[in-house]
């Protein structure tokens, strides 16, 4: 195995290990959230935790997308690089 595959491949494990944290840290904080939620007006507060959920939510999902172009990126390159090294012993 090449140094520049192994270098993709290692890239390609950190990028993907950092997108499972984030999407398991954005599941745990939707956990608390609510699809629909009724309240009267003595139950504000409740009104204000599900605001800062999903702001929470909305403050990292574009750092999920990131990283999950960013491994699926990584991981054709990796892929490329396998069948260019692959093609070329031939």
């Amino acid at each position: 195995m090449s140094q520049m595959l192994t270098w993709s491949l290692i890239t390609w494990g950190c990028v993907t290990a950092l997108l499972v944290i984030i999407l398991i840290y954005r599941s745990l904080v939707s956990m608390k959230e609510d699809d629909q939620i009724f309240l009267d007006p003595a139950e504000s507060k409740l009104q204000q935790e599900q605001e800062q959920i999903l702001h929470r939510i909305r403050k990292i999902d574009p750092y999920a997308k990131g990283l999950g172009v960013a491994s699926a990126g990584l991981l054709l390159v990796s892929g490329g690089v396998f069948m260019y090294e692959a093609l070329s012993r031939f």
